[in-house]
C-alpha cells in the first residue's frame, strides 16, 4: 500500500518541478512605445503651434477632477504677447486665483504639462490636438474613476489682434 503512495508523491513532486511558470508580459516595452508615440505627437503639434506665431489669444478651459471648484472652471484665459493677462470664471466674469492654474495658463504651458506627464511615465495619458493650429483640445492625465486624474478641455480658442 505504501508503494502507490510513494509513487504518487514522486509524480506530484516531479510535475510541480516541471510545471510551466506563468510569467507577466513585459509592459516596459509597451509603455516606452506609447510614451514615444505621445512624445512624437507632442513635438509635431508643438512645432505646428510655434510656426503659427500666435501670441495673443483667448480660450476656455475646463477641468474635470475631484478638486476645488475654482480649478474646475469653466475659465476664460486671455494671453497677450505670450503672457497670461487674465483668468476669469466663465460664468461670473470674476477673476480667479491664477496661482493654482499656472500650468494651464498658456498654450506653451499646456505643452509642458503634457511633456511632464510623458516624462513621468504616466501610463494613462491621452491628448487630442487641434489639426490646424496644433494646440491641445483635450488632455487626460491619470484615472478619473480612481480619483487620481484630471481631464482638461480647451475650447473656444480665439486669436486676438493687437487692438482687440
Amino acid at each position: 500500500m505504501r508503494l502507490p503512495i510513494a509513487i504518487g508523491a514522486i509524480l506530484v513532486a516531479s510535475v510541480s518541478f516541471n510545471a510551466p511558470v506563468m510569467s507577466v508580459l513585459p509592459t516596459h516595452g509597451v509603455q516606452t512605445e506609447i510614451a514615444n508615440s505621445n512624445l512624437k505627437q507632442l513635438r509635431t503639434n508643438r512645432r505646428l503651434w510655434n510656426q503659427r506665431k500666435i501670441y495673443n489669444y483667448r480660450y476656455k478651459l475646463s477641468n474635470s477632477c475631484f478638486c476645488i471648484p475654482e480649478f474646475r472652471g469653466p475659465l476664460i484665459i486671455e494671453v497677450r504677447n505670450g503672457r497670461t493677462t487674465s483668468i476669469t470664471d466663465a460664468n461670473t466674469g470674476k477673476p480667479v486665483n491664477s496661482e493654482s492654474l499656472r500650468q494651464y495658463s498658456t498654450i506653451p504651458k499646456l505643452f509642458n504639462l503634457i511633456e511632464n506627464a510623458i516624462n513621468r511615465g504616466k501610463s494613462e495619458l491621452t491628448v487630442v490636438y487641434n489639426p490646424q493650429l496644433g494646440y491641445p483640445t483635450q488632455i487626460n492625465i491619470g484615472n478619473l474613476a480612481a480619483d487620481a486624474g484630471v481631464f482638461t478641455t480647451i475650447s473656444n480658442f480665439e486669436e486676438l489682434h493687437q487692438g482687440s
